[in-house]
């Protein structure tokens, strides 16, 4: 049984924080009011939705999480890592994902993705082509620094390809099979 969820979100509380986050002006939070918010989200979403899920047996599967705060708001925003590292240890200890896919494209083609998406762009998604390469690099080097939890994923090919090394991925990290 797998439950899904993603970040910001995932429980009421953390979905309220969402829309702080994503709604509104692009200068609406500065950088550790970001951090802040994510981490109060991330710990709601965390007691309510995804250990109770974790001590029942459940796999959880979800969208985002604590590295996307390191890439957004220390890569891409320049706040200090180790000061988000101790954000990270306060609000939830040392817990992380057994596993992190990382889907890794050009930068280019990752905002043309998004603008082909239904809706308006978010606060991140209007961010300047400067701040979404440092959040690339941000992501390629937590995948470096962490190869024993993280999977570095070409997401630049069609849907399908992406999706057989996603399940190559998995099926590897936990030694299962999974039918295609």
């Amino acid at each position: 049984m797998v439950q899904r969820t993603r970040e910001p979100g995932g429980s009421a509380g953390a979905e309220t924080i969402r829309r702080l986050l994503l709604d509104g002006s692009d200068a609406r939070w500065d950088a550790v009011s970001e951090a802040l918010l994510l981490y109060a989200a991330r710990r709601d979403h965390v007691e309510r939705l995804i250990f109770p899920a974790l001590q029942r047996g459940i796999w959880v599967l979800c969208d985002r999480f604590a590295d996307s705060t390191t890439a957004y708001q220390g890569h891409g925003r320049g706040l200090p890592l180790h000061d988000l590292r101790a954000l990270h240890r306060l609000a939830l200890r040392e817990f992380a994902p057994d596993l992190t896919l990382i889907l890794d494209l050009p930068v280019e083609q990752g905002l043309a993705r998004a603008a082909a998406r239904a809706g308006s762009p978010d606060r991140f998604e209007r961010l300047d082509r400067a701040f979404h390469e440092r959040l690339r690099d941000g992501f390629r080097r937590i995948a470096a620094a962490e190869p024993q939890r993280c999977s570095l994923i070409d997401a630049a090919g069609d849907v399908p390809s992406i999706h057989r090394a996603i399940l190559d991925a998995v099926g590897e990290r936990f030694a299962i099979s999974i039918p295609r």
